[in-house]
C-alpha cells in the first residue's frame, strides 16, 4: 500500500471575484454571477429561509451582503459561479452585529481534520473501498433557528412593494454566528438515527456497519466523503434528509486533487492546481522547475540566494 502526499494546509486568496454586488453586475460575466444570486435566492425560497415583517421600534436588523466564489475543477477551470448570501452577524460587521446572550448562544462547531481524511483514503487505498464525494446544497439553511433574528434585504433584490419591511428569519442562515454550529447539531443528529456511530476523537468522522457493509462518512462543512464497501445505500439514507449534490467519486476536494490506481492499491493527493496559482500570482510560474523534499530538516537555514 502507497499513500502519496503532495500538499500543505494552504489558502489562497482568488482576487478575480467580485467583492460587492455592484462589483459583480459590472463584470463583463455579469450574466453568470446574476444566475448564481437568482440560484442562491431560490434556495432560500424553498427552504422557507424567511418572511417579510414590519419592523418593529426595538428590531435590530442585521446587515447583509454577497460574497462570490469562483469553484475550479481538478484541473483548474472554473465549472461554477458561486454567490452566498451572507449576514454580517460579527462585530467587525457595519449595522448591528448579533449580541451574545441575545442573538445566539453557542457557537462552536468541529470540522474533520485533514489528517483524519489522510488516514481514511489510506484505508481506502488498502482494501479497495470506493471513494464517493457529495455536497450539501445550502448546507446551512439546513440548522434550526430558535432565536428571533431580523435582517435588512438583499442589496439589487429588494420587494419594492415591501421595501419597509425587513427579514425575520427562520433558518439559519450563512453568517449568523450560530450558523455552523446549527447545522452541525442537526446532521448529527439526522445520521446517528441511521446508525452511523460517531467517532470519539474526531466528531466529523461517523461509521456504520451492517452485515458485510462497511461505510466510513466524513464531513468538512458541507463536503461529504463516504468511504466503503457500499456505497449506494449510504447515498440513499443521506438523501432523505438533506439536498444532495452527487460529485461521483472523488476526484477533487478541499483544492486537493485525488487520483488512483487500483492495481497497485494506491492513492495519490496533489496541489499542483495550487501551486501553480501560487507562481502565476508571484510572476514564477517561468522558473526553472526542480525537485523540493518535504518536510524540510528542522533548522534548516534559507539564503535569499
Amino acid at each position: 500500500m502507497f499513500l502519496i502526499m503532495g500538499w500543505h494546509n494552504v489558502l489562497l486568496l482568488d482576487n478575480d471575484e467580485p467583492k460587492t454586488y455592484k462589483e459583480a453586475v459590472m463584470r463583463p460575466n455579469s450574466e453568470k454571477w446574476l444566475e448564481a444570486m437568482r440560484s442562491e435566492l431560490k434556495s432560500m425560497a424553498d427552504n422557507h429561509a424567511w418572511n417579510l415583517v414590519e419592523p418593529l421600534d426595538e428590531v435590530r436588523p442585521i446587515e447583509c451582503k454577497w460574497v462570490f466564489k469562483k469553484k475550479i475543477d481538478a484541473d483548474g477551470n472554473v465549472h461554477i459561479y458561486k454567490a452566498r448570501l451572507v449576514a454580517k452577524g460579527f462585530p467587525l460587521a457595519k449595522g448591528f452585529p448579533q449580541i451574545q446572550g441575545v442573538d445566539y448562544d453557542e457557537t462552536f462547531s468541529p470540522i474533520a481534520m485533514l489528517k483524519s481524511i489522510r488516514i481514511l483514503l489510506a484505508i481506502a487505498a488498502y482494501y479497495g473501498y470506493e471513494v464517493w464525494q457529495m455536497d450539501v446544497k445550502t448546507a446551512f439553511l439546513n440548522g434550526n433557528l430558535s432565536e428571533d433574528l431580523y435582517m435588512t434585504q438583499l442589496e439589487g433584490f429588494v420587494d419594492l412593494e415591501n421595501a419597509r419591511k425587513v427579514c425575520k428569519l427562520r433558518m439559519s442562515i450563512y453568517g449568523l454566528k450560530q450558523a455552523s454550529q446549527s447545522w452541525n447539531l442537526r446532521f448529527d443528529e439526522v445520521v446517528k438515527g441511521f446508525g452511523f456511530i460517531k467517532n470519539v476523537k474526531e466528531p466529523c468522522v461517523y461509521k456504520k456497519v451492517s452485515g458485510s457493509a462497511l461505510i466510513f462518512l466524513v464531513l468538512y462543512v458541507d463536503d461529504i466523503l463516504l468511504i466503503g464497501n457500499d456505497i449506494p445505500i449510504c447515498e440513499g439514507l443521506v438523501e432523505k434528509s438533506f439536498s444532495m449534490k452527487d460529485l461521483g467519486e472523488a476526484a477533487y476536494i478541499l483544492g486537493i486533487k485525488i487520483y488512483r490506481d487500483r492495481s497497485k492499491h494506491l492513492i495519490g493527493l496533489s496541489q499542483s492546481t495550487y501551486i501553480d496559482k501560487v507562481l502565476k500570482r508571484f510572476n514564477m510560474h517561468d522558473s526553472k522547475k526542480g525537485f523540493l523534499f518535504l518536510p524540510m530538516s528542522p533548522g534548516l537555514i534559507l539564503s535569499k540566494t
